[in-house]
């Protein structure tokens, strides 16, 4: 089923599928078990490194992780496996423009959750601040809360930023699709929150499988 028109405007997410793993190989998809899934990114087993990465390509295995989220539950990108998912980094909580993305996605979330299509958000934020976030305003989807950078880091949106003349490290606004086959499908860089979630629904209605 395509996703109808009438939700496209108003919406902004990312994704995610199965199989996953912290570096891409050709080949058949991994299978996500005890042999062949590392451990989810954690503070304790994912270095730091405050530098600039690099995002992550087309045809890359989407890393897995675990992360506390707005459900009260913490959620591995692997609980989706055989699914799209939508997964868009955002800067902060609250702000005007992650507000705007976020009410996009919240306001076609049945769109896609008819469709099979999970929506995950992700942010440097701490949980409490999530929680408030998604709370205010009623998201309906999880948003995830990478306190310690990890997670941004392993799909490098955790970037080197200026503002005012002074650099900082801060999340660069990215948007996923991951494929149910556990890998990048399609990558967003540079998103604008305005009209994002148009972007995304057209691209998920010209790419169904």
């Amino acid at each position: 089923m395509r996703l109808t028109p009438a939700v496209m405007v108003a919406s902004a997410v990312m994704v995610a599928g199965c199989g996953y793993h912290r570096s891409g190989s050709p080949g058949a998809p991994i299978q996500p078990d005890a042999t062949t899934q590392p451990a989810a990114a954690t503070s304790t087993n994912v270095p730091s490194t405050e530098k600039s990465m690099s995002l992550l390509n087309v045809g890359d295995t989407a890393p897995d992780f675990s992360l506390e989220s707005s459900t009260g539950k913490t959620i591995k990108l692997s609980d989706f496996a055989g699914q799209r998912v939508v997964l868009y980094f955002y800067p902060k909580a609250d702000t005007p423009g992650c507000t705007k993305e976020a009410c996009g996605f919240r306001d076609a979330i049945a769109d896609y959750k008819s469709n099979g299509i999970a929506v995950l958000g992700v942010s440097p934020d701490p949980i409490e601040a999530v929680n408030a976030f998604s709370e205010k305003y009623s998201l309906g989807f999880p948003l995830l809360a990478d306190t310690d950078h990890k997670v941004c880091e392993l799909y490098g949106v955790w970037q080197e930023r200026s503002m005012y003349g002074k650099t900082h490290m801060g999340v660069a606004r990215t948007t996923y699709i991951v494929g149910k086959d556990g890998k990048i499908a399609h990558v967003f860089p540079k998103v604008k929150p305005e009209g994002h979630d148009k972007e995304v629904l057209a691209w998920l209605n010209e790419n169904p499988s």
